[in-house]
């Protein structure tokens, strides 16, 4: 499923400079993922680098995709008993980085961390193909267990269980969505001198622009 956008029309960004970027940072961005789904060799462009911390500053980073973005924020989905749902728990601040590596564009989003409505979960739960339904009700994930045939076993229990039966989202898993501050707009140049815009959301709900030296 490709992460649903803010409206608005989609023009490719020739150029990165303070003053002629948009006001607003999204529009930005719809601009640049709309490019990466378009490009023939990004298989994957909605993948982002989640990166939390536990209760004692730890660090932790790992892979997840990004499933929509709007004025709130953007939204991934997860087992609310992985590591990273305890982290966010504990601690509900949370960075993004997205690559495009053939666009030589990357983006980096900091900001708090909450979780979707339930409903919102229940609506997107029923767009996940029915396999990946089952995964989240079979998977006990960030847990350890004795191998992959005992996940498989369970796999395949829950499937005949619910043979045609609508299967609803499981408790334990849901959306999060990070409200950002920041985010920063990095295109490679010639020479290492980079392009990065950084956008940081105001007391009053607006943006400001500023570059940052590469």
């Amino acid at each position: 499923m490709a992460a649903a956008g803010i409206d608005g029309t989609h023009k490719k960004v020739t150029d990165l400079s303070e003053s002629t970027a948009p006001r607003n940072p999204l529009q930005l961005f719809q601009s640049w993922f709309s490019e990466a789904r378009q490009h023939p060799e990004i298989l994957l462009p909605e993948a982002m680098t989640l990166a939390t911390a536990d209760h004692d500053c730890r660090p932790s980073a790992r892979m997840v995709l990004l499933k929509s973005y709007d004025e709130r924020g953007f939204v991934f989905y997860t087992n609310y008993n992985s590591r990273k749902a305890r982290d966010l728990e504990a601690n509900p601040y949370a960075a993004l980085v997205i690559y495009w590596a053939q666009l030589d564009y990357q983006v980096r989003v900091e900001g708090t961390v909450a979780r979707v409505s339930n409903q919102e979960s229940d609506v997107y739960f029923q767009t996940r193909p029915r396999e990946s339904q089952i995964g989240a009700l079979a998977s006990p994930q960030s847990e350890v267990v004795p191998s992959r045939e005992e996940l498989e076993t369970r796999a395949r229990e829950l499937e005949a269980f619910h043979g045609n039966r609508r299967i609803k989202r499981p408790a334990q898993w849901g959306g999060y969505r990070l409200k950002p501050a920041r985010i920063e707009f990095w295109k490679g140049r010639p020479g290492r001198l980079h392009d990065r815009i950084l956008y940081e959301r105001q007391a009053d709900g607006t943006w400001s622009i500023q570059r940052l030296a590469p």
